[in-house]
């Protein structure tokens, strides 16, 4: 019998822009959508670290996030 003691994920997210609407418009939602990203997680009491954001010269942004896999226990995974 096993039993997972402690698990985490990483993601890569590309938060990017829609073509159809002006640039500068378009960097404000990608801030709103990346925004509401992580309240939900500090919402839903999801346990995370960022080990990185940056926006991109077309107004995207990438995040390497860490995260709670489903409820289990995080362990020491996101020690620094």
């Amino acid at each position: 019998m096993k039993r997972v003691k402690a698990a985490c994920i990483t993601q890569t997210l590309h938060f990017f822009q829609k073509d159809d609407i002006g640039r500068d418009y378009a960097a404000k939602m990608v801030e709103e959508e990346v925004r509401k990203y992580k309240a939900g997680l500090d919402k839903t009491g999801t346990k995370y670290r960022i080990l990185s954001e940056e926006t991109l010269e077309d107004g995207s942004v990438m995040i390497e996030i860490k995260k709670q896999y489903n409820t289990s226990s995080v362990g020491n995974y996101l020690d620094e």
